[in-house]
């Protein structure tokens, strides 16, 4: 039995020489398809669902791990914020203070749970870290990464304050019994909540999210234009042509866009439940849509398919039949899919020399100081994420009174050779600032 159905697929057309492309509307992962309500589990626990159907962080994830370019910048983006990692600076602190943060790093994987934010960061936008205090509510012993796409929200209360959220693996049908509930400190006043709740309550979770224009329970990440644009689809379609030539010498000649619902639809009027029986559904469909293009009897046929006008007065139609232009051949698709790679790269704020070439035979790769100067530039423009980042590592040194303790991110900086060395650490938050690496020639 699969685990998933399989929506994306290439058909032959009978009869001619060509293939028909079946995708899905990616424009949608965005689209709340139904009224955003609270979904109530008990009366201890309600949430906030993430997109209609509570499966938008799913969907995400699954659209970026299926594009090589848009996996490895996103993957980038997260390695640029990690930097040279997170540190508590205690170059200014008492030995007894030092001892403290070191027992603390020591108990506590910096390592994992900082590159394991800055996805959290780069993906949706938020991240979430819990804190746990000892027995007597006087220092926080534990700090632990929460990934964000198991996240939920409970409402917010007359204040506009969070109370708490949930965390489970919301991919399969949630039991109350496997979900955590955990009191969400006030973002706006993180300390002070702290300290009025820490001798009742041992553990907090604390959200860092990043500020956007339409700041909602979740949001939406700059990268979303991606999705709602056409360049994602183009870049797939690329590669889907392509895999259809080479397997059969068969261009494409129609590109079939079926929104998920369609789908959902189909399984719900026939109720079918079972996951074989859909996915032999879903085949089934596709051979009659192929059908009904194909075929001297069915010239002149009319498609009749359903839509609705959004609020923004766009129509959003179930099925979208698209004929290809088929003058495109072989390698005339270089210059396309290095047009795709350049605007995906662009949206997510890489340049593509950083992350690879240029697909193509002729690109023009910059040099070794434009390269250096544009790595440079990306860790520098780190520092907004940083200040967010570093508030519940303020929060923790505050509440364990360690004085004389910053939190502290440095960054690489390559070098030129005439330093004979590398690459050297560099610090924003340092007088003197810079600290050379054992990275030697």
């Amino acid at each position: 039995m699969p685990d998933t159905l399989t929506f994306t697929s290439v058909h032959t057309i009978p009869g001619t020489h060509a293939s028909a492309a079946f995708t899905t509307k990616t424009s949608e992962v965005f689209k709340e398809e139904n009224d955003i309500a609270p979904i109530f589990i008990n009366e201890r626990m309600k949430y906030i669902p993430w997109g209609g159907d509570n499966r938008m962080p799913y969907n995400i994830i699954n659209f970026i791990e299926s594009d090589e370019t848009l996996s490895t910048c996103q993957m980038f983006n997260a390695e640029v914020c990690y930097g040279s990692g997170l540190v508590y600076n205690t170059e200014q602190a008492t030995e007894r203070v030092r001892s403290e943060v070191d027992d603390f790093t020591s108990d506590n994987d910096i390592a994992s749970y900082f590159l394991g934010v800055c996805q959290d960061f780069k993906h949706f936008g938020f991240c979430v870290s819990v804190i746990i205090l000892n027995e007597d509510a006087s220092r926080i012993v534990r700090i632990v990464r929460k990934q964000a796409c198991y996240v939920r929200f409970a409402p917010a209360d007359k204040s506009g304050v969070i109370p708490y959220i949930l965390y489970a693996n919301w991919r399969n049908t949630v039991s109350p019994e496997n979900i955590e509930r955990i009191e969400l400190l006030n973002p706006q006043a993180p300390f002070t909540d702290l300290q009025s709740r820490s001798k009742k309550i041992k553990k907090f979770a604390v959200v860092t999210r990043i500020p956007t224009p339409d700041n909602t329970y979740y949001p939406i990440p700059y990268y979303a234009a991606l999705f709602k644009g056409k360049w994602y689809d183009i870049k797939q379609l690329i590669g889907v042509a392509k895999e259809a030539k080479l397997r059969n010498s068969a261009p494409i000649k129609y590109h079939i866009e079926i929104a998920n619902s369609f789908w959902n639809n189909i399984f719900k009027v026939e109720g079918i439940t079972d996951r074989v029986k859909q996915q032999e559904r879903v085949c089934q469909e596709k051979d009659n849509i192929i059908n009904f293009l194909t075929g001297m009897e069915n010239s002149g046929k009319v498609l009749f398919s359903t839509f609705y006008v959004s609020p923004n007065g766009e129509e959003q139609h179930d099925v979208v039949i698209n004929k290809i232009e088929t003058d495109k051949e072989g390698g005339d698709w270089a210059t396309d899919i290095i047009e795709a790679v350049n605007m995906m790269c662009f949206t997510m704020r890489v340049h593509s020399n950083l992350v690879g070439s240029v697909p193509g035979k002729s690109q023009t790769n910059n040099s070794g100081s434009d390269k250096r100067e544009l790595y440079t530039i990306a860790q520098a423009l780190q520092k907004p994420y940083h200040d967010l980042l570093f508030g519940v590592h303020r929060l923790i040194i505050r509440f364990n009174k360690w004085q004389n303790v910053t939190p502290d991110c440095p960054f690489i900086q390559l070098t030129t050779l005439d330093e004979n060395k590398d690459a050297k650490q560099v610090s924003l938050n340092k007088q003197g600032n810079n600290e050379d690496t054992d990275k030697q020639q």
